[in-house]
Order: structure tokens, then C-alpha cells, then sequence
């Protein structure tokens, strides 16, 4: 499968809404808006994460919109954040999206969140270099409940 990243656009959206409203991604994400149902409210914060975002790219997966990928915050404190649509999960998209991203943004250190029940988001993090920095618990809007949470951290 060929993977590549490219700028944003406008009709991927409306792609994007529908991965993130997934009840079984939300679930496994655990970490996301109040409402992701909320097209209003989608619209809107992607509308700020594409002024203010440093890299936001759409993630292809031969040819077809497979999810996006980020990496936003500020100099010494920069995250990376990515989505890949259910329909591609386990079949290396995620992995091979963060080290395409990873290539883009030479800066370091960047983080990274995850649920710590999410195996295969850490197993992604992992395999392109990243290592757990710190473990917090905090309210998981995909839950509905406080989680462990564990931020990772990519160093030079």
C-alpha cells in the first residue's frame, strides 16, 4: 500500500467529520471533542487548526483520503496528533503517516498523547521512536469517564 501526505483540503473534510464521529475510533482514541457529532463545532475547530496548526496534512492511502495527520503547539512543547479512518487500522497506514510526518518536521523534542489502554496507538509511537515521558490521568470526552493518559515524548 502507497502512503503519502499531502496538504489539507477543503473536500477532505466532510471525510475527516465522518472518521471522527466512528463511536469505535472515538472509544479507542478516547481523548476528543464534547460533541463529536457536532458538524457546527467541527467545522469551527478545524477551521482554527488550519490557521494556527504548523503541519496538517491529509494522509492518502493509494490514492483514497485515509485520514489526516499534525503536528500544532508551541516551540519546545510541539505535539504530534494523527487519525487514520477504522477501515485501514492494522494495516501500517498510521506508522507509515507519523514517520512521513516526522520527516517533514525535523524538530525536536515533539510529543505525543495516548489512552493507555491504546495498544495500537503506543505500538505505532513506539515503532517510530517515541517513549513514554509521563502518565496523568484526565477526562476522556470518548469515554465519558477520567483515563490514564500517557504522553510520550520524540528527543533528537
Amino acid at each position: 500500500m502507497e502512503i503519502a501526505l499531502r496538504t489539507v483540503r477543503d473536500e477532505d473534510l466532510p471525510l475527516f467529520f465522518r472518521h471522527m464521529t466512528d463511536p469505535v475510533a472515538l472509544r479507542m482514541a478516547a481523548f476528543g471533542p464534547p460533541d463529536p457529532a457536532d458538524r457546527h463545532a467541527f467545522e469551527a475547530r478545524f477551521k482554527r487548526i488550519r490557521a494556527s496548526c504548523d503541519v496538517l496534512r491529509t494522509v492518502v492511502a493509494d490514492g483514497r483520503v485515509a485520514g489526516s495527520a499534525a503536528v500544532y503547539g508551541e516551540p519546545g512543547e510541539r505535539e504530534v496528533t494523527y487519525w487514520i479512518d477504522r477501515a485501514y487500522w492494522g494495516r501500517g497506514v498510521a506508522t507509515a503517516a507519523l514517520r512521513a510526518l516526522l520527516a517533514e518536521v525535523p524538530e525536536r523534542p515533539l510529543y505525543a498523547r495516548a489512552a493507555a489502554d491504546n495498544a495500537a496507538s503506543l505500538r505505532v509511537l513506539a515503532k517510530c521512536g517515541f517513549r513514554e515521558s509521563v502518565r496523568a490521568r484526565g477526562f476522556a470526552n470518548g469515554r465519558g469517564e477520567e483515563i490514564e493518559e500517557i504522553v510520550l515524548v520524540l528527543d533528537a
